[in-house]
């Protein structure tokens, strides 16, 4: 599963993820760090990544437009990298799913 974190979030995630999300990358890595979310779209359906977010924009983008990409929306407030880190941990066969379900469109994690 290939995880395109957004701006939101923060980098070293990819790092600490990497043992179970191998393929994951953060905006800033592929030098979108201060692009809109459109182009952030754009790349994330080019390069089969699945968008992680706290920004609720993305869930109301899937809405409109569906997949790809595929969007999983953390919705916590202000909360430690760690925590996010435990939340998609905790969550690990629900995003394998989502991600193998074709009509599914986003995921909301809290």
């Amino acid at each position: 599963m290939k995880l395109l974190l957004d701006q939101n979030l923060s980098p070293r995630l990819a790092r600490t993820l990497a043992a179970i999300f191998p393929d994951t990358t953060h905006v800033r890595d592929v030098g979108l760090q201060a692009a809109d979310d459109d182009t952030v779209w754009a790349y994330a359906a080019e390069h089969g990544f699945v968008i992680v977010s706290k920004d609720a924009d993305f869930h109301q983008r899937s809405f409109v437009l569906g997949p790809p990409p595929k969007v999983v929306w953390i919705r916590r407030g202000n909360c430690s990298t760690a925590e996010i880190e435990g939340i998609l941990r905790s969550h690990e066969a629900d995003l394998l799913a989502f991600e193998r379900d074709d009509q599914e469109a986003f995921l909301a994690l809290t």
